[in-house]
């Protein structure tokens, strides 16, 4: 039996939480003194009384979470945050039609950054620094800073977390769960401050530092600039948030391994090696394809190549360059890239290299079952061997995400979108990525879609975010049933 009235007190608890990042807003409102700062109360109104409303109908809620009410506190709190979230849009008048204002604010919060503005510089810095906050907030997971929370409130976060967690295994690295997730927070939120005090020093203001920032460690890609970074014609910025995009694509319980000085551990690992290989493989090839192709030289080449490639690997969608005006060859190549993301545990989208490593530990010892039919070929990654249980579902994983893009495809092709165009929007919604292809490609905005592919890709959005199983199980008729 779902527990909806604890479902509903700890979604009151999150809304109330997200009033006081409105209030946080509103400063930078006020500081500015532009007209955005009665938006973010009237929001923050809504929203805190809605929230009190919540968490008073749940009071007699059970202090303990089932993994079945996991699932569903995720879902809900996700779809809850971008409908409330998108209020200052809204009621400010600067995305005064709903569907854009919550395809806009479910963009952010899945850290996806595709956007449907197209006069990013006109709005108010307050509404710039929400835009930023939701992929900020969006990328590590509403629910692991629950889970961080949760404790005080009596309520356990393990559930949440198994449902949140990104990728097929879930690595603790202290035995309270409260404790992992703060001290990954505390990593996500040091990396942030590092990369403002960086980006400063490269001649961005404190807030644009700030909001990229946001972006880049949220890997959103929403930028405070219609042009994105290439609006700073900045090497020195090009390569910092390259770095940064790169570090924030990794695995965060493998980052606290490096902080706490397991570099052995961390330098060894399956997943990590696969990235970094990757990157520098696409790297080559398209900074060499460019070099041979364009007016670039060898460093803006490989600079160009790097970035791109990192933007759409960590799914942060960033862009320095028209990828549409490269040759048609590396639109394929970064549509590879845009599949295959970077690690799971990250605040990243796609398809996540350790699903690559374990498919193609899988194919290989294939290969080896049809010349030895009775060997016995575990998979083993990191001298681990993976259950078979594990296997099968990065197997049923990845045949679900094909067929789901597929019938999208076509849905977004019967509502007369151009065949580069649906595949684009797609592939960059469902693996969070942000720009497309073709018209929707990094020099477009998505405004010209129309209303229903708005919320199809707005679903396929959250669908990434939370991998496919946490939502799609809630169309499970079993999944609703008492036993």
């Amino acid at each position: 039996m779902i527990n909806f009235k604890t479902i509903i007190r700890i979604i009151g608890i999150l809304l109330l939480l997200e009033t006081v990042m409105f209030l946080c807003c509103s400063g930078v409102s006020y500081y500015y003194g532009e007209g955005d700062l009665t938006a973010f109360w009237k929001a923050g109104a809504i929203t805190a009384g809605a929230g009190l409303l919540f968490a008073a109908l749940g009071r007699e809620g059970e202090h303990q979470l089932t993994r079945r009410d996991g699932y569903v506190l995720v879902s809900f709190a996700w779809v809850a945050f971008s409908l409330f979230g998108m209020l200052p849009f809204y009621i400010g008048g600067y995305i005064p039609d709903i569907t854009n204002a919550f395809f806009e604010t479910m963009s952010g919060f899945s850290s996806t950054g595709a956007t449907i503005l197209d006069d990013i510089e006109s709005l108010p810095h307050g509404i710039l620094f929400w835009r930023s906050m939701t992929q900020w907030i969006g990328g590590l997971g509403i629910i692991m800073f629950t889970i961080a929370v949760l404790p005080i409130f009596g309520v356990s976060g393990l559930q949440v977390f198994a449902a949140e967690a990104s990728g097929p295994t879930h690595d603790k690295v202290h035995p309270r769960i409260g404790i992992t997730a703060k001290w990954i927070w505390s990593i996500y939120a040091g990396i942030t401050g590092i990369l403002v005090a960086l980006l400063m020093l490269g001649g961005m203001n404190w807030f644009d530092s700030i909001c990229h920032a946001f972006a880049t460690t949220g890997t959103g890609g929403f930028s405070t600039k219609q042009a994105s970074v290439a609006y700073y014609n900045s090497p020195y910025i090009e390569y910092v948030i390259s770095t940064f995009m790169f570090v924030s694509g990794i695995n965060f319980t493998l980052l606290l391994l490096f902080v706490n000085r397991k570099f052995k551990k961390f330098i060894g690992n399956a997943e990590l090696k696969w990235y970094f290989w990757s990157v520098v493989s696409f790297t080559a090839v398209i900074a060499v394809v460019l070099y041979y192709t364009s007016p670039m030289g060898v460093e803006e080449s490989f600079r160009k190549s790097l970035f791109q490639v990192i933007s759409l690997q960590t799914s942060t969608g960033f862009a320095t360059d028209d990828y549409m005006t490269w040759p048609p060859v590396l639109w394929g190549l970064l549509t590879i890239i845009m599949v295959m993301g970077a690690c799971a545990g990250s605040t990243t989208g796609g398809l996540k290299c350790i699903r690559m490593v374990i498919l193609s530990k899988v194919s290989r010892n294939e290969f080896k079952h049809i010349i030895h039919p009775n060997a016995v070929l575990p998979v083993r990654i990191n001298k681990q061997v993976i259950p078979p249980s594990i296997v099968s579902t990065v197997l049923a994983f990845c045949f679900l995400y094909l067929i789901i893009i597929i019938i999208s495809v076509l849905l977004m092709m019967a509502m007369g979108i151009g065949a580069e165009e649906a595949v684009g929007c797609v592939i960059s919604s469902i693996g969070n990525m942000g720009p497309g292809l073709g018209e929707c490609g990094p020099a477009y905005s998505w405004n010209a879609l129309p209303d229903i592919a708005k919320w199809l890709l707005a679903f396929l959005m959250l669908l990434g975010r939370l991998e496919l199983f946490t939502v799609l199980l809630l169309f499970t008729p079993a999944f609703w049933k008492r036993n």
